[in-house]
Formats: C-alpha cells, structure tokens, sequence
C-alpha cells in the first residue's frame, strides 16, 4: 500500500494512493488519521485500513492532482542521516567507516512534495540537494539484532537531505546546516515495506533536468538492516521516525561539483519503484 499525507483547507490527513488516484482514510473509531499512527498500528492496523478501502467504492476516489501533498511524514519523532554510506566505484574492502556515521535533521526541518523551500542567503550560501532513500520506522526498536531490523521497518519514501556546504556549519555545525526549515523534503508516498525490496533500487537526483545523482541501494556500504540495529542500540527508534540512508557520490557533468542550488531550481529526487519528490527553490 502507498500512503501520503494531505493538506485540504489547512488540514493535514492521510490517505491511499492508488494510480493517480487518490481515497482518504475516514476509518470510524480506529485512530488511523496519519501515516504515523498507521506505522504505529502493526499488522493488524494494516489489515483494518485493508478492510476498510475494500468496501470503499470507487467515487470516493479522488484524483491526486486535486489536492496538495505535505510531507509523507509530517511529524516524525526523529530524523536520522547517515554519512558516507555509498560505496565509490571501485573502491577497496575495507574501505567504508567502522561504523555508521549518524547525523540528524530536526523534524520541523520536514517538507512536501512541490514544495518552494527558501531560507535566508546571509545564514548560508551554498546548499546541495542529495538523494536519499528514507526508512520509516513502524514497530519501536530497541537493541534489536541485524537479523531481526527489518520487522521494524513500516516503509519506504524519498528524502531529499539539503544540506548547507558552508564551513561554518558543514562539519561543525551539522544539525542546524542540515535544518532550515524546508531543508526535508519527504514524499511523495511512503510505500509499505511489502511492496518494494529496497537492496537494489536506483535512485537519483536532478536540477533542472540535469543529472546530478544516479545510483543503486545495492552500493550502501551499510545495510537498512545494519543502520537500524546500530542506531537502537543508542537510542530507541519510535514509530514514524525517518532514518535516510546515505547518498550517493555527485556525477561530474555539466553543473560541476561547485554549482550550489539558486532561485527558480527546479530538484527531483526520485526512488525506483517508490516515486519522484519534486522542490523548487525560492
């Protein structure tokens, strides 16, 4: 199933992506009203809101391009990035970090899909866009085994991890660098985690058309499986967080590695099988 979150007449909902089509989630006396709770619910909140749209007909379905998209977590617990976890071409064993590197964006950083992101230019100058595919966590997780990791996981979205390269807070002060408001575009969907399996995906990212990211999962240097039993080992993962799971090296094409996000950008971070997110710099 594909779940995203709604914005209709300032109020933020969930609902089934089907197609382009889309059916709120109006389930009586259930308290699945966002995507979290659903995390939240485990196999038997998925099986009611299965229940629930089998007997939905079809004129409640509604098109997609009627209403605006937020965030497909719109209110994460907590926002976990790793660095480093993409594997160069041709690089050495032995050559990715002892362990995973984790960072964190603050959830109010979290955006939409077709969201205009702006930030004031005196705090920073220069900020890159980067793909990224995101977990999002369903049951809680503890000191959980490798083996055991994945039976936390709710689903799949794609997350744009803008992040400002300026000194000053790139490498020393990451969280604020990484948590401009906007700085978290999240979506379209979150896709459940029996619908895709995320060891090979491509993903990619581009600015105005332009490839700037083109990759496969196949190339993390540390698994989903591996990032979630290393991260709960510290703290507890909590239904709903959002762990993104690296991004890949930068192509050398026609922007250049120096050639930061301007006005009027257009960005598209897409995720096989998951879906496009799309920003526009203001």
């Amino acid at each position: 199933m594909r779940f995203a979150t709604i914005i209709e007449n300032g109020h933020a909902s969930v609902a089934l992506i089907r197609d382009r089509r889309l059916l709120p989630l109006a389930i009586p006396d259930a308290g699945l009203d966002s995507v979290r709770s659903i995390a939240a619910s485990g196999a038997e909140g998925l099986q009611r809101v299965r229940e629930w749209v089998r007997r939905q007909p079809q004129g409640r379905y509604r098109s997609i391009d009627d209403l605006e998209l937020g965030p497909a977590v719109p209110d994460p617990g907590a926002v976990y990035t790793i660095g480093l976890n993409y594997a160069a071409p041709g690089e050495a064993d032995g050559a990715r970090p002892q362990r995973p590197l984790v960072y964190a964006k603050h959830p109010t950083s979290v955006t939409g899909h077709d969201s205009v992101v702006t930030w004031d230019r005196s705090l920073t100058a220069n900020v890159d866009a980067e793909s990224e595919l995101a977990v999002v966590i369903g049951e809680a997780a503890l000191a959980v085994a490798s083996e055991d990791a994945m039976e936390h996981v709710f689903g799949y979205t794609c997350l744009n991890d803008m992040s400002s390269r300026d000194p000053w807070l790139d490498g020393d002060q990451w969280l604020l660098g990484k948590s401009l408001a906007g700085f978290c575009p999240v979506g379209p969907w979150v896709v459940t985690r029996d619908e895709v399996a995320p060891e090979d995906l491509r993903l990619g990212c581009t600015v105005n058309g332009v490839t700037i990211q083109d990759d496969s999962t196949a190339h993390m240097r540390y698994s989903i499986a591996d990032l979630i039993s290393y991260i709960s080992r510290h703290t507890v993962l909590r239904p709903g967080d959002l762990i993104a799971t690296g991004t890949p090296a930068r192509l050398a094409g026609p922007m250049g590695p120096e050639r930061h996000l301007q006005p009027g950008d257009v960005v598209t971070v897409w995720v096989e099988r998951i879906g496009e997110l799309t920003t526009t710099i203001g």
